[in-house]
């Protein structure tokens, strides 16, 4: 095996030189030094990790936070033969123990694991006997507690430290803001370390914000005038179907995904895109991480992402390959007001904690001081009923103990019932004649889940049941019967949640162990949603030269942004008569955007000027269809 930095490089992935700032990284590691590696998105992160643990004797340690990124990375090594194994879940301990005996005495290169398995006694113990070359700590800034996606659990990390002293660390991040970066060095004890810092500016990707009412033809219209491959941004599974099935009946070839489907067809769809099959993706963020498409056109966050870090990240997958490439957030008035309350009014304050573990506790009466090892099964509904808890803010607040090690959750947690009526509304008209002492049931489901005629939707079968008035049973029986006459597709997992208490009931005195983390976690939420909506309202600074400021970087304005071609300011007394030609119209009847501009004789920016004016003053509002219409 060739030893020099190139040679590996050569040999096993077809490049002549290294990019940018990776050569002084390596260079840095095999000098043993530490590096903190700050590289945008593309940036070959990898590569600095990868090529020095092949040039040296022993093995790498990764530590990465999703299993689909180490699967990926892991998969990628095998195909080059380089020999690499990954420690996930679902590996009984008797495999477990099998493949670190392979790290040792097995010759490979790579060990990729998650930071919980990092926690395990017999892990730590095997680490300590391996010939460890170097430890990378991927995704670095969820060690910090300012970072977007802090996970306690990251802060183990600091362990390989001990187990490995010999072992120079790189951590390396794409998304680290002057704060992060700081915390990162302090919580992995980085010995003056080397910190690399490669300009997060993407010069090719034109940001830009697009206000309109009608979202959907305004996505259909930027796909239609940007031919090259797409992914589209949601936040919900639901929303990429129906996104994806509107853009196919608008003859734009268009998939969704999200982490509800299969791994086969997670596979299939994400192949179909990679080979240009599929030109639009319509996909959750559980798309992208790991995956390398460089011809990307077009990223287009049809919601408002919850973190300038988020956002960065999922648009940097575009232009990969250095060609001009757009980056879209499109948007309306009732998009802040979502943010907002998917994402802050969600989280539980420390106080709610306390009021959650207390009820938790008699709800299993569990005394003072007690322990209890048994595995307990809580039916989430019924206790928010029982307790008149939020069902949102108590989900989150189960989570935020599991992560605190108070209680350990079953991973089937937060799985829900699904359905799709199949049937044509002819046959499901006779079928509600034909069996009329369950037609009310069925009706409830019709009108509570708007689209589940036309895609798989997840229902809520406590919910259902109280507003009918029967027990939770007789819903899951009717449900049966409906997928049996072929009515609709029904899959359900256990809705119960499996719940083991891990200390003993302390009450307020367990919360408090944590409570400053869980403030410094409802700080930084509102702190990054502030930062996100700040960025989306600010029309006078060039786009680019807001993100890189985020990230502590000085940027000239990029010329290309929406706000750098702005056209100019509309005079008062044009707006004036845009308005009152607009009014005139909707006195007549209420019209869309697209109506208005047909028929108003003014420049569609003057109109879409006025009609923002008009609704801030709440002189109009927006029908249920979209329509503008005189209040």
């Amino acid at each position: 095996m060739p030893k020099d930095p190139k040679e590996i490089l050569q040999q096993y992935w077809g490049y002549s030189d290294f990019k940018e700032s990776q050569e002084e990284i390596i260079t840095a590691i095999l000098t043993k030094k530490d590096v903190l590696a700050l590289l945008p998105t593309g940036g070959g992160k990898s590569l600095c990790f990868q090529v020095p643990a092949l040039v040296n004797n022993g093995i790498c340690i990764v530590v990465s936070p999703l299993i689909a990124l180490i699967k990926n990375q892991v998969d990628n090594l095998k195909s080059k033969g380089i020999k690499a194994l990954a420690l996930t879940g679902g590996i009984s301990q008797d495999d477990v123990i099998d493949l670190l005996d392979n790290c040792l005495y097995g010759n490979y290169k790579f060990l990729y694991l998650s930071p919980e398995r990092l926690q395990q006694d017999l892990v730590q113990q095997r680490i300590q006997e391996m010939n460890v070359n170097l430890i990378a700590i991927d995704e670095a800034h969820c060690i910090s507690q300012w970072g977007n996606d802090f996970r306690p659990s990251y802060l183990t990390c600091g362990i390989l430290r001990d187990l490995a002293p010999n072992a120079p660390i790189i951590a390396l991040t794409a998304t680290a803001t002057p704060e992060v970066a700081k915390d990162i060095i302090t919580n992995l004890q980085l010995n003056e370390p080397l910190v690399e810092k490669t300009s997060f500016a993407r010069d090719n990707i034109a940001f830009s914000v697009q206000w309109d009412e009608d979202k959907n033809y305004q996505l259909k219209q930027l796909l239609e005038e940007n031919n090259q491959s797409a992914i589209v941004y949601v936040r919900t599974r639901r929303l990429a179907n129906e996104l994806a099935n509107y853009l196919l009946q608008h003859k734009i070839k268009a998939t969704f995904y999200h982490g509800g489907l299969t791994k086969v067809e997670k596979e299939t769809r994400l192949e179909n895109w990679l080979q240009d099959k599929t030109r639009v993706m319509v996909a959750t963020n559980a798309f992208g991480m790991g995956i390398d498409k460089p011809d990307v056109g077009l990223v287009i966050h049809y919601q408002i992402p919850d973190s300038i870090e988020n956002y960065f990240q999922e648009a940097g997958r575009a232009g990969r390959n250095g060609m001009p490439s757009k980056a879209i957030i499109v948007i309306n008035k009732a998009d802040e007001l979502q943010v907002k309350k998917q994402f802050l009014s969600g989280l539980p304050t420390v106080a709610y904690l306390k009021l959650l573990y207390n009820k938790l506790n008699n709800y299993f009466q569990i005394s003072f001081g007690e322990s209890s090892t048994e595995v307990h099964q809580l039916n989430f509904n019924a206790f928010c009923d029982t307790y008149k808890l939020n069902p949102f803010v108590t989900y989150n607040g189960l989570r935020i103990l599991d992560q605190n090690s108070v209680i350990a959750l079953s991973e089937s947690f937060s799985k829900k019932t699904s359905i799709q009526f199949i049937a044509t509304l002819h046959q499901i008209f006779d079928y509600l004649e034909t069996y009329s002492k369950i037609a009310p049931i069925i009706q409830i489901i019709l009108r509570t889940y708007g689209g589940i005629l036309d895609y798989e939707t997840k229902i809520n079968t406590w919910s259902i049941a109280k507003k009918a008035n029967v027990p939770e049973t007789e819903i899951i029986k009717v449900l049966e019967r409906l997928k049996k006459d072929e009515i609709i597709t029904y899959s359900s997992q256990h809705n119960d949640i499996e719940i083991i208490f891990l200390v003993p009931r302390e009450d307020d005195r367990t919360i408090n162990m944590f409570a400053k983390k869980v403030e410094v976690l409802l700080s930084q939420k509102t702190k990054h949603i502030d930062a996100i909506l700040s960025y989306i309202k600010n029309d006078t600074i060039c786009r680019s030269q807001q993100l890189l400021t985020y990230f502590g970087e000085k940027k000239s304005n990029c010329g290309k942004c929406d706000i750098c071609l702005k056209t100019p300011v509309i005079k008062d007394e044009v707006l004036e008569l845009v308005k009152e030609a607009i009014l005139q119209q909707l006195e007549k009847e209420p019209l869309s955007s697209r109506e208005l501009i047909k028929i108003v004789l003014y420049k569609e920016g003057s109109i879409f000027s006025a009609l923002q004016v008009l609704l801030e003053n709440e002189i109009i509002e927006i029908t249920a269809t979209n329509k503008y219409k005189v209040v």
